[in-house]
């Protein structure tokens, strides 16, 4: 169970994984080694599973988001495992979320352009076991988000 003050540290730590403990420890009014403590025990726990940074994707030329539907010819658990395996090796894809209705997996991906795409499409994500795919290329990001809420 988490304290009024881990979640706090959470909070500060989403917003800038880049703070240093120093300036953690102020902001969540504990003592420099209380802080460290603390986030140390958040990631052992599995609290805090790593950080990132933010990358501007027009400066790296994969502007293109798209969401894509994805329905398997066959729902049988090699067919489910070759596909979860092939897409965590392709770099254009974002996330992949196997999703319950009415299709089977829901990918996020980034590309340069919809020429871009149609090759990805082509020659990556349309493999053995792919039925049927549906395109949905983002027209605007209104709201782009990797924080949880934390309550």
């Amino acid at each position: 169970m988490l304290d009024k003050i881990s979640k706090k540290i959470l909070m500060e730590l989403q917003s800038d994984g880049r703070i240093s403990n120093v300036e953690l420890a102020a902001r969540v009014n504990l003592s420099p080694a209380a802080c460290l403590e603390r986030v140390r025990k958040l990631h052992e726990s599995g609290y805090i599973m790593g950080y990132t940074a933010q990358l501007n994707p027009q400066l790296l030329d994969v502007s293109l988001l798209v969401f894509i539907e994805v329905v398997l010819d066959r729902t049988t658990p090699e067919v489910f495992y070759a596909f979860k395996h092939s897409v965590q090796v392709i770099p254009e894809v974002l996330e992949c979320h196997m999703v319950a209705g009415g299709f089977d997996y829901l990918v996020k991906a980034r590309v340069k352009d919809m020429a871009a795409y149609r090759e990805f499409l082509g020659k990556t994500l349309l493999q053995k076991g792919v039925r049927e795919t549906h395109t949905y290329a983002v027209m605007e990001e209104v709201k782009n988000t990797s924080k949880l809420p934390i309550k």
